[in-house]
């Protein structure tokens, strides 16, 4: 649960071409493939977020998505790339430089293609995984897994996934599940609702939906309670603020800019 809390607050670009995609899938009309609405975000968009550890601005992360003039089996693809990286005393003795991107399907919000690249403190990732959706197997550059969920989502895609779901009708209590593809095993992140709250960060005052990640306590966490995530209760649905009360200190992340949003972003 570390690693989704810290890929919340610290996304990347990676240095990844279009040309490297090939046509994953063979045989499969892209009619059987499905289609969701979304009404959530758009190729443009531009999310720009500040890490702070304590009191001390510890980072930044950009989030960016946009749209590619290619298609994987016929079917339209948003890119989306990131950047993230350690500020200031952080950089001097925890240095962190993660690079992540995701093809995601327009009209189903699923991935193709995956790739991470990370460097913290010296511990380096490099990850590369092709999804085939329409068989439920994934490559992930050493083995070919079977039987995954259906429309198993990674790191990246997970988060516009989520940005579908519709939280209006949720009740307290209820959660959310998203079957994600991490570190080479399924993973699954599930998000509990705990109401509306109104909340302030330094780009305004909003109205957001608060969720609590299902974790296990104990060992990163005391108590469920001490990971919130605050979503815009408007049609955006994006993170305006992460809190984490971490065994030593606490981790935020907070909304600093952005633009390209599909609807206009609500204020109280």
């Amino acid at each position: 649960m570390k690693k989704i809390i810290l890929l919340s607050a610290i996304t990347g670009l990676l240095s990844f071409t279009t040309a490297t995609i090939d046509p994953i899938y063979t045989g499969i009309s892209s009619k059987e493939l499905r289609k969701i609405e979304n009404q959530s975000f758009r190729a443009g968009e531009q999310l720009e977020y500040v890490i702070h550890y304590g009191i001390i601005d510890a980072g930044t992360a950009r989030l960016e998505l946009k749209k590619e003039d290619i298609k994987l089996n016929g079917r339209e693809v948003l890119h989306s790339v990131g950047t993230g990286r350690s500020l200031g005393a952080f950089d001097w003795f925890f240095k962190v430089r993660d690079k992540y991107e995701t093809f995601i399907d327009e009209e189903g919000v699923f991935p193709h293609v995956f790739k991470r690249d990370v460097d913290e403190g010296g511990y380096k990732i490099n990850q590369e995984y092709k999804f085939y959706q329409h068989a439920n197997v994934i490559d992930n550059g050493k083995e070919k897994v079977k039987d995954a969920p259906s429309y198993v989502q990674d790191m990246l895609s997970s988060f516009y996934y989520a940005r579908t779901f519709d939280y209006e009708k949720a009740k307290k209590g209820d959660v959310f599940v998203i079957n994600s593809y991490v570190d080479e095993k399924v993973f699954p992140i599930k998000i509990k609702y705990k109401g509306i709250k109104t909340i302030e960060i330094r780009t305004g005052k909003y109205k957001c939906y608060l969720f609590n990640p299902v974790v296990q306590t104990g060992r990163i966490f005391k108590h469920e309670e001490d990971c919130n995530f605050y979503i815009t209760a408007d049609a955006n649905k994006i993170p305006l603020l992460i809190e984490a009360k971490l065994m030593v200190g606490s981790i935020k992340m907070e909304l600093s800019g952005y633009k390209g949003l599909l609807e206009r972003l609500t204020k109280v």
